[in-house]
């Protein structure tokens, strides 16, 4: 079995929560992301002052997957810093998201289709998977499409139900197989 490690960035404590279930899951270890300073309108204004040195060293571990949220169909700063402070030390990395755009507005400018292109050129094929959990999928039907409700919900044991499970558990197999390999 390779060595796996995830490394997540979560402003509102969803990413958070995908992180710790993925790590749990994949029982890895887990590290977070840490800003030198942590203001989220510097991140809007794609100001970056750095992250922190992560604590594990990256190139001990075969696989990483980096989890973090998609902003308004950008590739936050403290996920690019992280890619561009520590690419060169990554084996093969999966990227994550539990984000606000839906699989159907995912190429629309806000989606996160663009993201993970982003994500792909920047490692290229050291990249093995980008797969998004939209928060929509955690919504009654009146609500997937109410940005106020997507804005308002965080994924919680209580929620993580139904699709966005069943994508979940599908995705943590693809890694566990890939890794027996």
């Amino acid at each position: 079995m390779k060595k796996t490690i995830v490394i997540y960035y979560s402003r509102t404590g969803s990413n958070k929560y995908l992180a710790e279930k993925t790590a749990q899951n994949l029982k890895c270890e887990i590290e977070e992301i840490k800003p030198r300073l942590n203001i989220f309108l510097l991140f809007l204004l794609r100001i970056s002052l750095g992250i922190r040195s992560l604590k594990n060293k990256i190139s001990e571990y075969d696989t990483v997957i980096l989890c973090g949220p998609v902003w308004m169909g950008k590739f936050i700063i403290p996920l690019r810093d992280f890619v561009k402070k520590y690419g060169k030390s990554i084996s093969r990395i999966y990227f994550i998201t539990c984000c606000g755009s839906s699989d159907d507005k995912k190429e629309e400018k806000f989606g996160h289709a663009h993201v993970f292109c982003i994500v792909k050129n920047m490692l290229g094929d050291k990249c093995i998977h980008c797969e998004a959990f939209p928060i929509g999928l955690v919504l009654p039907g009146d609500k997937k499409e109410d940005s106020e409700a997507i804005m308002q919900t965080r994924l919680t044991d209580e929620n993580f139900t139904g699709e966005i499970k069943k994508r979940f558990d599908n995705f943590i197999r693809r890694v566990s197989d890939n890794n027996r390999q």
